[in-house]
């Protein structure tokens, strides 16, 4: 898992009136750079097109943002904040003892969004862009905010005793055991995170987030098939109580 990044100070607001220029217009690249990213994918995102529908030469941009790669930093950013916003808020309407109406809650938000910005959900969990690597220190914090949360409700959930050690459809003498190697991987999570969660259960937890999300993969980049399932909806609330049960929250 990414490190963690959430020690970094918040940025300050701009206060000069040079400073809020400078912040509206980088607003404004991001903004475009959005758009772009919609019409055009994040292979073919170019500053210079940018700089075209902001109104200025190209020079003029590279003093905001320095060349392609930061735009798609900005944009990275962007997406798994507004992402992160959205699930929070999502999680938060559920009363806190309802651990499997905020698991619920936050995968119907990850859907949502996802279903609503899909260009931009590509870029966060669609294929690596050639040539890219994203600065780990900028983008770790924002881009694990859906899986802290996600672990948040489970752990809550054990420490509250509402989590059965061993859930349906899993349990049972067929039942993978973690092995040593496993186990170094989770007890360095556990500790990032905070949890209390025991190998087993924190093992299940990452099965469950990388089956939500494929789910999700699935439905925006179009894998079950044109016409396979009509019902997209119930399909999605099908596997979220499949989940749900996976991860022992109901």
């Amino acid at each position: 898992m990414p490190a963690n990044n959430d020690s970094a100070p918040a940025p300050r607001a701009p206060r000069t009136p040079r400073e809020r220029a400078r912040a509206q217009t980088t607003a404004d690249i991001v903004r475009l750079g959005r758009e772009h990213l919609a019409v055009h994918g994040a292979a073919a995102l170019s500053l210079r097109a940018v700089a075209r529908d902001l109104g200025v030469v190209s020079s003029a941009v590279y003093r905001y943002v320095q060349n392609r790669d930061e735009l798609l930093t900005l944009l990275l950013i962007d997406a798994y904040g507004e992402l992160g916003d959205e699930v929070e808020a999502a999680v938060a309407r559920v009363p806190e003892a309802d651990f499997a109406g905020r698991f619920r809650a936050l995968g119907r938000a990850v859907r949502g969004w996802a279903v609503r910005e899909p260009a931009r959900y590509a870029l966060l969990f669609g294929s690596p862009v050639p040539g890219y690597r994203a600065p780990a220190e900028r983008t770790a914090g924002p881009g694990t905010r859906v899986i802290r949360s996600l672990t948040a409700i489970v752990d809550a959930a054990w420490r509250a005793g509402a989590l059965r050690a061993e859930p349906e459809p899993l349990a049972g003498p067929s039942a993978a055991a973690v092995s040593a190697q496993l186990a170094v991987d989770l007890a360095a999570i556990r500790e990032e995170l905070g949890l209390a969660l025991p190998d087993g259960l924190l093992a299940r937890g990452a099965l469950v987030w990388t089956s939500l999300f494929g789910a999700i993969s699935f439905e925006v980049f179009g894998q079950y098939g044109e016409g396979t399932f009509a019902a997209k909806d119930a399909l999605f609330e099908h596997h979220l109580q499949v989940l749900a049960g996976v991860a022992g929250l109901e």
